[in-house]
C-alpha cells in the first residue's frame, strides 16, 4: 500500500478538504484528483501518484489537515496477469519454503502469456500524461506567471511544474508524478481554465530492489519465482521517486525554475518590491521563505544609499514611524489597488503628461437624454451621459487618429489602431477597474448603455474577466455627480490619451444678446506629449466639445 499525504503547501498552516473525488475501491490513475484541499488563498487538487486502487479515504469533508497529513491509500496497480498473480499466489500458499529451484531447464511459458521484463529505474514508460490546470475556484482565463521546467527536465513527485495567477491569489501546479517534461502546451502569460492541459509528462517506471532477471515460467513455480511478485506491494509504502542516479543530477530546484516560492511568499515580495531571483532559498529543495524575504529586505535596507550618478535618479522618500506621534492602524491595500498603484506609477514616470482643460455646452444633449426615460424604463436600460460621451469620442478618434494610438518601443513608430476599444473607470469596492468596451463605435446608444450597465455591474461584484479589461484604445474616468472642475487624469498607457469627465453644472452663458443657463459639463484631456503637440490636442477638444454640443453631427 501507499499513503497518498497532503503535498508541499508553502506557508499556509493548515487547508480545507472541500471535495473527494474518489470512493474506497476506485480504479485511478496517478494524475487523477484523489481530494481537492483549499487555503485561504488558492484551491489545489491532490493527484493519486500512481495508477492503482483506492484502499481507504482518511478524510471527510470540511477537514482541516496540515502538510503530510494522510488523504488515503493506494494499492499500486500490477502489470501482472490474472493468472500469473494466481500462480504467483498458489505459489506462495502452497511451496513449502525448503524446496530448492529445479536445476532442469523449466518448461516455456504458454503462448501469448509472456513474462513482463522489469522496465530500468531511470527509463520513462512509453505512455505520457496530460498534465491538467486543477479546480481554481471561480476565477476564470487565470494567467501562467511562471514556468518552472522545459521539455526533458525530471522531476519529482510535488515539484514545482508552474504557477498561475488570478485576480485574487497565484497558484502553484506541482507534478502529480515522477518523470520527464515531455512537452510545454502553455506559454508565460497565456490564459488557461479549470482542465485545460499543461504539459505532457512521461512518468517513471520504477523496477523493485533486487528484482531478478526475467525467468520463463514452470509448471511447478519455486519459491523464488513466487517472491519477485510480492516485492512490489511490499516497497509501495514509499511514493515512486527518481533513481539515485537520476536525483543526483537534478538540481536543488526543478530544472528551468527561477524562483522556488509558494503564493504567500510571491505576495508578500510584489509588496515589498522585491525581486525573488535575487533571494536565496533556506527551504526543503531552494523553497525561499518569508523569513528568506524579510532577511533580504533587512540587508537591503542596512546598506549604504547610492546617490544616482546623474538627474535620472529619483530619491526615496524616507521612512517614518507614525506610531511615534499617536495610534495608528495598518490597513493592507487590495491586490487591485497594489496593481493600479504600480500602472499609474509607471505611467506618471514614463509619459510625459499635459492637460487639457474645456467645457462642453450639453444642454441640448441633456434634453434629448431624458426625453428616453421612458422608454429605457421599458427597455430596461439606465441611459446616462457617458453613452453619449463614448459615441462622441468614437467620431472624433476617427478624425484625429493619433489619439487611438501607441508608440512603438522605439518611440519613432506610431501604432495607428484601426479598432476603437474605449475604456471607462469604475470605482469597484476593491479598488479602481477601467473595463474596456469593444467596437464601441459600431453601437448604438441603447446598446452602449446595455454594455456600459453590464461591465460596471461585473466591476462591482468582482467578476471581470481578464478579456474584459484588456485591449483598449482610448479611455475614460468619469467622476460623474462627485464633483470637481477639472482634475488630470493619469494616461493609461500604452494608449496615449485620456478623456477625464467632472459634474455637470449650470451656468450662465452669453448669447450676444443675453445670458442665459447652460448645462456645461467640464472635461479634462490628458495627453502622452510625446505623440500629441498641444494644438492637436486643442483640436480634438474643439471637435469633441462640438459633437456633444448638437448630436446632429454624428450623422455627418
Amino acid at each position: 500500500m501507499t499513503d497518498i499525504r497532503v503535498p508541499d503547501i508553502g506557508d499556509v498552516d493548515e487547508v480545507e478538504i472541500i471535495e473527494i473525488c474518489v470512493s474506497v475501491g476506485d480504479q485511478v490513475l496517478a494524475n487523477e484528483s484523489i481530494v481537492v484541499i483549499e487555503s485561504d488563498k488558492a484551491s489545489m487538487e491532490v493527484p493519486a501518484g500512481q495508477d492503482g486502487k483506492i484502499t481507504s479515504i482518511e478524510v471527510k469533508l470540511g477537514d482541516r489537515v496540515a502538510e503530510g497529513s494522510l488523504l488515503a491509500t493506494i494499492e499500486a496497480a500490477t502489470s501482472a496477469t490474472g493468472a500469473e498473480e494466481k500462480v504467483a499466489a498458489d505459489a506462495t500458499a502452497v511451496v513449502p519454503p525448503a524446496v530448492p529451484p529445479p536445476a532442469e531447464p523449466v518448461a516455456p511459458r504458454e503462448a501469448g502469456k509472456p513474462a513482463p521484463a522489469p522496465i530500468p529505474a531511470s527509463i520513462p514508460s512509453a505512455a505520457e500524461v496530460d498534465v491538467l490546470l486543477p479546480d481554481i475556484g471561480d476565477a476564470k482565463d487565470v494567467i501562467v506567471i511562471e514556468i518552472a521546467v522545459k521539455p526533458g527536465d525530471v522531476v519529482a513527485a510535488g515539484d514545482l511544474l508552474l504557477v498561475v495567477e488570478s485576480d485574487k491569489a497565484s497558484m502553484e501546479v506541482p507534478s502529480p508524478s515522477a518523470g520527464t517534461i515531455a512537452a510545454l502546451l502553455v506559454a508565460l502569460d497565456q490564459a488557461v481554465n479549470a482542465g485545460d492541459r499543461l504539459l505532457s509528462l512521461k512518468p517513471l517506471a520504477l523496477k523493485p530492489a533486487d528484482s531478478p532477471a526475467p525467468q520463463p515460467a514452470s509448471s511447478a513455480p519455486s519459491v523464488q519465482q513466487a517472491a519477485p511478485a510480492s516485492k512490489p506491494a511490499e516497497r509501495s509504502a514509499s511514493p515512486p521517486v527518481p533513481s539515485q542516479a537520476v536525483a543526483a543530477e537534478q538540481p536543488p530546484v526543478s530544472s528551468g525554475a527561477d524562483v522556488y516560492a509558494g503564493p504567500a511568499v510571491r505576495l508578500m515580495a510584489r509588496e515589498l518590491g522585491v525581486d525573488l531571483t535575487q533571494v536565496k532559498g533556506s527551504g526543503s529543495r531552494g523553497r525561499i521563505v518569508k523569513e528568506d524575504v524579510q532577511a533580504f529586505v533587512k540587508t537591503r535596507l542596512k546598506a549604504p544609499v547610492q546617490k544616482a550618478a546623474s538627474g535620472s535618479g529619483i530619491p526615496a522618500l524616507p521612512v517614518v514611524d507614525f506610531s511615534r506621534f499617536g495610534p495608528v492602524e495598518i490597513e493592507p491595500m487590495s491586490r487591485i489597488r497594489r496593481a493600479g498603484a504600480q500602472n499609474l506609477h509607471r505611467s506618471w514616470l514614463n509619459v510625459p503628461h499635459v492637460t487639457q482643460n474645456d467645457d462642453a455646452d450639453i444642454t441640448a444633449l441633456e434634453e434629448f437624454r431624458k426625453s428616453l426615460k421612458a422608454e429605457a424604463e421599458r427597455r430596461g436600460v439606465k441611459v446616462t451621459p457617458l453613452s453619449f460621451i463614448v459615441r462622441a469620442c468614437c467620431a472624433v478618434l476617427k478624425q484625429h487618429a493619433r489619439f487611438n494610438a501607441s508608440l512603438d518601443a522605439s518611440v519613432e513608430n506610431y501604432v495607428l489602431k484601426r479598432y476603437y476599444h474605449i475604456g471607462f473607470a469604475v470605482d469597484a469596492p476593491d479598488g479602481l477597474v477601467v473595463p474596456v468596451i469593444r467596437d464601441a463605435d459600431r453601437l448604438g446608444i441603447w446598446e452602449l448603455s446595455s454594455v456600459i450597465n453590464d461591465l460596471a455591474d461585473k466591476a462591482r461584484r468582482g467578476k471581470l474577466g481578464m478579456n474584459d479589461m484588456s485591449g483598449g484604445t482610448f479611455s475614460i474616468s468619469s467622476l460623474g455627480a462627485l464633483g470637481g472642475t477639472g482634475f488630470t487624469p493619469i494616461v493609461n498607457a500604452p494608449e496615449v490619451a485620456i478623456l477625464g469627465v467632472c459634474r455637470l453644472v449650470t451656468k450662465p452663458q452669453w448669447n450676444g444678446r443675453e445670458f442665459l443657463p447652460r448645462e456645461m459639463l467640464p472635461l479634462s484631456l490628458s495627453y502622452d506629449h510625446r505623440a500629441i503637440n498641444g494644438a492637436e490636442a486643442g483640436r480634438f477638444m474643439a471637435d469633441l466639445c462640438a459633437v456633444l454640443g448638437d448630436l446632429r453631427r454624428l450623422i455627418l
